[in-house]
């Protein structure tokens, strides 16, 4: 099968589509934006976040920032300041900034694919992802293949969120998860014209009462957004990762657009789940003050550290909750993740529940609203379409 190869928001991309899915992917960084779901309606839904910059002639050394935009795969996960047995690794891994190369495409059977290598030099290994549409499923199925690679290592996922102009119009769930804390060190730095408003290593058990760094006020609603205009922040909660059964979910509701975006994880593989709330809190270049967006990011990782703190024990670690995973020689490891959208009524409000039936999910809000959608959630575990 041919693909759609062009140039999207300054950046060479691949394109995918179905009936219900149209997809570009860019060939560096392998980041997936724009998707559009339920393509062909009169009203597609966008979910994801693009960054201003584009096309604005910037020379940035930082690769991840240069295509940045939805969602995209970090190996290893974090800054990666620090650096971990003599290497060094670029901010969220090589292959969140380099060039991707075409392995495979095709369509069968109501199965739409596209297939990208990515070989890794500071230390050695091949990544494939696999992007996956199914006809009638406003879903992307994606599956990521690491071979070597030897070693601790911290990855997830990155997916970014647009957000609307009105304050606290969109609303955020997650499954029940084992332990949340605000980011442990410093996530906005001031010397770097950036600012937080959240504490340091503060227990989180509810979204809706966080802790700040002020004394009013001293606890903040971290549940919807955007909130708390001018600052930069972040949250990690964290899943048992020996929890078996049903995915463990995020969701965040549009209620600016009537319609829902969520992700789907295996907390075997990625028990991790941080919130980087981007509210113009961020002034250097290339940010510039212009940013407001969302990220959900799934993986196996300590917060936005790196390789060396991932690796290392930690107040995660220490809780049984592990922060990277021990790739060997000779085994490839593989991480699924699944991510999309639903169309709800005006009024639906938050998701209080998610539930789980044969090839789909029920979103169940607050007010008892229930809204289905079509998703194969068993692809978590046995991988198939």
């Amino acid at each position: 099968m041919d693909v759609d190869v062009r140039d999207i928001i300054s950046q060479r991309s691949w394109v995918i589509s179905n009936d219900q899915v149209k997809m570009a992917v860019t060939m560096r960084g392998a980041h997936m934006a724009p998707v559009v779901f339920d393509c062909k309606s009169k009203q597609p839904i966008q979910p994801y976040y693009i960054s201003p910059w584009q096309g604005g002639g910037l020379s940035l050394t930082c690769r991840v920032l240069v295509p940045l935009r939805g969602d995209f795969f970090c190996l290893p996960f974090g800054g990666n300041a620090t650096p971990f047995k003599g290497e060094n690794h670029p901010p969220h891994g090589e292959v969140s900034g380099s060039l991707w190369t075409l392995f495979d495409s095709g369509r069968k059977d109501g199965l739409t694919t596209l297939t990208l290598d990515c070989e890794t030099s500071v230390r050695p290994g091949r990544v494939t992802q696999q992007f996956s549409l199914v006809d009638d499923h406003n879903v992307v199925y994606n599956t990521t293949t690491i071979d070597g690679f030897m070693g601790k290592t911290p990855m997830g996922h990155h997916a970014i969120l647009a957000m609307p102009k009105n304050e606290r119009s969109v609303l955020i769930s997650m499954s029940p998860f084992k332990f949340g804390m605000t980011c442990p060190h410093p996530f906005s730095q001031p010397a770097n014209r950036e600012y937080q408003a959240l504490a340091f290593g503060a227990e989180v058990s509810d979204l809706s009462k966080v802790p700040t760094i002020f004394n009013d006020p001293a606890i903040t609603d971290c549940s919807s957004y955007p909130a708390r205009l001018g600052y930069a922040d972040m949250i990690g909660l964290f899943d048992d990762p020996a929890s078996s059964g049903t995915p463990s979910w995020a969701v965040a509701v549009n209620t600016a657009e009537n319609w829902l975006w969520y992700s789907l994880k295996n907390p075997a593989e990625m028990p991790a789940r941080l919130i980087w709330m981007e509210n113009h809190g961020r002034h250097g270049s290339p940010w510039d003050g212009r940013n407001c967006c969302m990220a959900l990011e799934d993986g196996c990782l300590y917060f936005d550290a790196g390789v060396a703190e991932s690796s290392a024990p930690n107040i995660i670690s220490k809780r049984g909750i592990p922060t990277c995973h021990d790739l060997k020689a000779g085994v490839p490891f593989s991480v699924r993740y699944i991510q999309g959208v639903a169309r709800v009524p005006s009024g639906f409000g938050r998701v209080k529940d998610v539930k789980f039936g044969k090839d789909q999910a029920t979103f169940i809000s607050e007010n008892g609203q229930k809204v289905a959608a079509k998703v194969r959630h068993t692809y978590l575990k046995d991988g198939k379409l």
